[in-house]
């Protein structure tokens, strides 16, 4: 059953604990994680939250929504918003936190439940918004994988194994991939 935009803000909304995602008009409910997914999940938005200025940022770890269409809408593991974006959601009980511009950076931690899914369907719809940074960590590979925007909108690709990484939208962010995986 393809589901409308609004029963599918309905269905979240009434369901705050069920972490309800869209993909292709059907519902899909995200499952439980690992400890390795889950740890990697809350150390790196806590990294970004110390390094983030809230006045121009905020993180959101496993909540929010973004949507690239009215089929589309998904729950990143860690994604990084413009402060601004949240204006017209604040002091709004009945209004679904989905975000529609691009985002700086949108990251999905591997799983054994999510992994393949998280590649061929989310990821793809990343770049389709524009996001201009996308990771994929994997923690039990102990890698970092960046899809980043180029001027021409392709993505390059790069693996990460240790060692200090920037965000290219974030140029004062550094995560240490050490103190992610130790």
């Amino acid at each position: 059953m393809v589901l409308s935009q609004q029963t599918y803000e309905r269905l979240a909304l009434e369901d705050p604990d069920g972490q309800w995602e869209l993909h292709g008009g059907r519902p899909q409910e995200k499952p439980a994680m690992t400890w390795e997914h889950n740890e990697t999940m809350v150390l790196l938005g806590h990294f970004l939250m110390q390094q983030l200025d809230r006045d121009v940022f905020r993180v959101r770890i496993n909540a929010g929504r973004v949507r690239r269409s009215s089929l589309n809408v998904y729950i990143p593991d860690v994604m990084v918003i413009p402060t601004a974006y949240g204006e017209g959601l604040r002091n709004r009980p009945d209004t679904l936190e989905v975000f529609d511009g691009p985002l700086p950076l949108v990251v999905e931690v591997w799983s054994p439940s999510t992994g393949g899914y998280d590649v061929d369907a989310k990821l793809p719809e990343y770049q389709r918004r524009g996001d201009a940074e996308i990771w994929r960590i994997h923690p039990y590979d102990r890698t970092l994988t960046a899809w980043r925007r180029q001027p021409d909108g392709t993505y390059e690709e790069t693996i990460f194994r240790d060692g200090i990484v920037h965000p290219t939208a974030l140029p004062h962010v550094a995560i240490d991939l050490d103190a992610l995986f130790d």
